[in-house]
């Protein structure tokens, strides 16, 4: 079963920095590199960049490599795009973002949610050559889930519930 997968262009492209001057060829090498990670996963992929301040009147729609990207229309922001699709598409979609308003609007509408640094993660591990193992800290052997009290019944070792769901949604992606 493939999934949309909604995207927020720029939040993705910073990763939580500021964008550098070469803008363009940065926005082409992650269109590239979602193509391929398509042509892997089969989702159905949609980039939402903004373009309310130097865009057109009206929203723009291109398809590139079976990657959809739109650019919002002059005053409406990326954020509002990606809202409305997420209400459309409800809990067939995960959306891809670091941005609170749109996590927040996309949860209240069924989507599965993942951060703009956690998705770049994933698409360099799935852009690796195959048979090459990605780089993986060693483990400090210490636990950091928090530990339980006397009073807990059930196995510590165990994962809560929501923290299972979640690890199962994202092993499609």
């Amino acid at each position: 079963m493939s999934t949309y997968l909604i995207i927020d262009g720029y939040n993705l492209l910073s990763g939580g920095r500021a964008l550098s001057g070469h803008l363009e060829a940065a926005r082409e090498q992650l269109l590239r590199d979602l193509a391929s990670y398509r042509h892997r996963k089969n989702h159905h992929i949609t980039v939402v960049f903004d373009g309310w301040q130097h865009g057109q009147p009206s929203e723009q729609r291109e398809h590139r490599s079976g990657v959809q990207v739109i650019y919002s229309k002059r005053g409406e922001r990326a954020d509002q795009v990606i809202q409305r699709l997420a209400r459309e598409y409800g809990s067939d979609c995960a959306v891809v973002s670091s941005d609170h308003e749109i996590v927040n609007a996309a949860r209240a509408h069924g989507a599965f949610v993942m951060g703009a640094l956690e998705f770049a993660s994933k698409l360099r591990a799935s852009s690796l050559p195959s048979g090459s193992v990605p780089h993986k800290e060693l483990d400090p052997g210490e636990d950091y889930r928090a530990r339980r009290g006397p009073e807990k019944k059930g196995n510590p070792r165990k994962l809560p519930k929501s923290q299972r769901q979640r690890d199962r949604h994202l092993k499609r992606f």
